[in-house]
């Protein structure tokens, strides 16, 4: 196995990865920024290594400075979390010339998937339904707006280069074209250094569901599905498995066409593969060549811890796993807690906090970063922890994500908790009468 591995990220991630290497006797490297020097992920982490600034242009994203820390150490692999250059196809292919073990797919494979407009070329080729819409990147607008009008409004502008909700803009009606058009180029170029776009049509009422998959050189395993559809602005906020609106038949079929299109392209590592589902229909949407934020759902129902088998994988070549070893158990359920006030359009909320208390119990688990005196700084994303249940059934999985809701205290800073509360005990989220554009359309984030 590795002896010693660099965790090129921050945060809860950060610290998630650092406890699975802890258990197999693995030496970690953690990078930080100037404001991050006294995080957790530095403070158990065997060594650490600041990388620059606050400005993650200048440290989490500064590629030389993370060639200079990894020289440095001697580190022989590099875990890239999820965010910053998890799917950086330069940094990968950096570390391959080097001979540095990145955790996760080739550079080629994350070229290839990374580019929205390939990966939908290569799903349909592979058997997937894919979304109507453009076949390449759009940069002329009569072109794109006599397209649109093929399609039929709605449509929804995309970047090819990124993911997010950047770059995204749903056009309603022809007159609002022209202007969110050039909105989402200037949003691409923005925040992905590339101003392409393609149209696809847009969905009214789907659900976001996702298949997780873990692949070696001779074999492919799915690890079944997480249903992300509670989202605000294509943020996700809630994250559970099994979806409620799915079948077995429905499953069977999403599965081995997933797998199979896994397979053809020669994947290797953990990746997702989402779909967009509407009417007992699912059309591929993306996929992504990392770790999810939502992974702990799955961990919760499989029992496998699918940062070891990255890891594993990195290292072999090869997973261990069978499908047959895969075998989900009860209702899992993630809230995403950020520091956000939802009453003020989820204003970020920096701070210091003051109080902390974490809930604990049967099947509840947190996975984050924080602690009394820890300082939420406003320069990076808002999410600082996860709370995860666990229940026999969806109805137990939301009573103990309750319980554990009330018991949770974050003081100092203003948090989404209260806003988790609320929708947990949402008679839509309780009858899973919901889809992706629930809370865009209902206002609820303000209604006691």
């Amino acid at each position: 196995m590795f002896k010693k591995i660099l965790i090129a990220n921050r945060g809860e991630i950060a610290v998630r990865i650092i406890r699975a290497c802890k258990e197999w006797g693995i030496s970690t490297v953690a990078v930080h920024s100037d404001v991050d020097r006294d995080s957790m992920h530095v403070r158990l982490a065997d060594e650490s290594v600041c990388i620059g600034s606050h400005q993650p242009a200048n440290s989490y994203l500064n590629i030389p400075a993370l060639m200079s820390a990894i020289e440095l150490t001697k580190a022989e692999a590099v875990h890239p979390g999820y965010g910053f250059l998890s799917e950086n196809h330069n940094f990968a292919r950096i570390l391959e010339k080097n001979k540095i073990k990145f955790i996760g797919p080739s550079s080629n494979l994350i070229q290839m998937m990374g580019d929205k407009i390939n990966a939908k070329k290569i799903a349909k080729e592979n058997g997937l339904t894919v979304i109507e819409g453009s076949e390449g990147g759009i940069k002329n607008i009569i072109e794109a707006k006599e397209l649109s009008k093929r399609i039929g409004f709605p449509v929804l502008i995309k970047a090819s280069g990124g993911g997010g909700g950047k770059g995204m803009k749903i056009v309603h009606k022809e007159e609002q074209f022209e202007t969110l058009f050039y909105a989402a180029k200037s949003e691409a170029l923005k925040y992905f250094g590339n101003d392409e776009i393609y149209i696809e049509k847009f969905f009214q009422n789907p659900r976001h569901i996702e298949v997780q998959i873990l692949a070696g050189k001779n074999r492919v395993v799915h690890l079944h599905e997480r249903d992300c559809t509670v989202q605000r602005r294509h943020q996700k906020l809630i994250e559970e498995t099994p979806s409620p609106v799915l079948n077995d038949v429905i499953r069977k079929d999403l599965f081995e066409k997933t797998v199979t299109m896994v397979t053809k392209i020669a994947y290797m590592g953990a990746g997702t593969v989402e779909f967009i589902y509407e009417d007992g229909k699912f059309y591929f949407l993306e996929m992504n060549t990392r770790i999810q934020v939502e992974h702990p759902v799955t961990e919760m129902v499989t029992g496998i811890d699918i940062i070891k088998e990255q890891i594993s994988i990195a290292f072999t070549g090869e997973t261990a796993l069978k499908q047959s070893d895969i075998n989900p158990r009860g209702h899992a359920i993630e809230c995403r807690i950020n520091a956000e006030d939802p009453s003020k359009n989820f204003q970020p909320s920096p701070g210091t906090i003051g109080m902390c208390h974490q809930p604990s119990g049967f099947r509840t688990r947190v996975d984050g970063a924080i602690f009394q005196g820890y300082k939420v700084t406003p320069y990076y994303d808002s999410l600082i922890c996860k709370l995860i249940c666990q229940g026999r059934n969806r109805t137990e999985a939301i009573q103990r994500m309750n319980r554990s809701l009330d018991e949770f205290v974050i003081e100092g800073i203003t948090t989404t908790i209260p806003l988790h509360k609320k929708l947990l005990n949402h008679k839509k989220f309780i009858n899973s009468d919901f889809n992706v554009s629930w809370l865009d359309n209902e206002n609820i984030f303000n209604n006691n």
